[in-house]
């Protein structure tokens, strides 16, 4: 019976441990009592001109652009033809010139099981001037569209530069451990790491989906002073401390987040819309490392100001308005001239 007792014992010494441990770690941060309205906004109702499919046989749809180089002296143009390839040519010139220039790009279309894809169209734009607008034409005939876009300003570690998120192995983690060498912070102040899978996130959906790939480049953020990593795939918001789980060896069972300056901090900002609608479940209660959170619609401005400054501010849509609902002021891991500031 003694021995019997004393097993009970130090189990229940060892329960109410972990309940004093949990409660410990479990001091989070805010959230937000918000609740989005479950009807059907009507900022952006379904047959607005922006859903609607351009005039005329085989005309460009789902025109887009992305960043083709490094410096931002180059653009890809994507877009769709439904009905044939068409022309594969972009037409583009400076604001206020009359010299007009043309790129060729190419066009690919793919099947997956029985559905085919239009033909997709990629050409891309090179040796532009920097902060310069610039007009673009795709299409034949009646049925081209124009278009334009700005040339980010030229690369500086002062330069300040403003741009907007919505929320998308081997090989990868060769390329990434290239990639970090080859950073210079003097001349690339922030670092910045956009991926689809979030390491850190409290909502139920997807919870830890990403756990698996935060234990091998986790280490690689902290190492390299990663200012911010923004993240999607959960349909809400989330913004964490500074915070790593790098010490875990499995024996150690130092298994918590902890608070740690070289971190970057882990925006979730999954929340552009979408038909499968917001996560709105969460963990409870908060984790500690959760400084924010938000099962709404919305979108991120990062406005970077120079080398050590930049602002974050991540706004609620709902129904025509915009809230600017959580915001931080950043200072660059790599120029920081205190520690103690985010």
């Amino acid at each position: 019976m003694v021995a019997r007792w004393d097993c009970a014992s130090f189990a229940l010494v060892i329960a109410v441990g972990l309940i004093f441990s949990v409660a410990e770690v479990c001091n989070g941060g805010k959230t937000s009592s918000f609740v989005r309205n479950d009807q059907l906004s009507h900022d952006m109702p379904l047959d607005s001109d922006v859903f609607r499919i351009p005039p005329g046989y085989n005309a460009p749809q789902q025109v887009h652009i992305t960043q083709g180089d490094h410096l931002g002296k180059g653009v890809i143009v994507s877009w769709v033809t439904p009905d044939e390839p068409g022309s594969n040519l972009v037409l583009y010139w400076a604001e206020n010139s009359e010299l007009k220039h043309q790129a060729e790009g190419i066009v690919l279309t793919y099947k997956y099981f029985n559905y085919t894809s239009g033909y997709i169209h990629h050409c891309t734009i090179t040796n532009l001037e920097s902060d310069t607008k610039y007009y673009y034409e795709v299409g034949i005939g009646n049925t081209s569209r124009e278009f334009w876009f700005r040339t980010p300003p030229e690369v500086g570690p002062d330069v300040p530069y403003t741009f907007g998120l919505i929320a998308i192995y081997t090989p990868q983690y060769k390329w990434l451990q290239k990639e970090f060498q080859k950073v210079n912070r003097t001349e690339t102040p922030w670092l910045i790491v956009l991926m689809h899978c979030p390491f850190y996130s409290s909502y139920v959906h997807h919870y830890m989906e990403g756990e698996s790939m935060r234990v091998i480049y986790e280490p690689w953020f902290v190492q390299h002073k990663v200012d911010v990593v923004f993240a999607g795939h959960v349909h809400a918001y989330e913004r964490s401390d500074r915070i790593s789980n790098i010490a875990y060896n499995v024996v150690n069972g130092l298994c918590t987040p902890i608070s740690d300056l070289s971190a970057p901090v882990y925006i979730t900002i999954g929340d552009g819309g979408n038909l499968e609608g917001l996560v709105t479940e969460m963990t409870e209660p908060q984790p500690s490392y959760s400084a924010f959170r938000e099962a709404s619609f919305g979108h991120g401005i990062f406005d970077i100001k120079n080398r050590t400054h930049a602002h974050f501010s991540w706004h609620r849509n709902q129904d025509g308005y915009a809230v600017e609902a959580d915001s931080l002021w950043f200072h660059n891991r790599y120029w920081s001239v205190s520690e103690d500031y985010i």
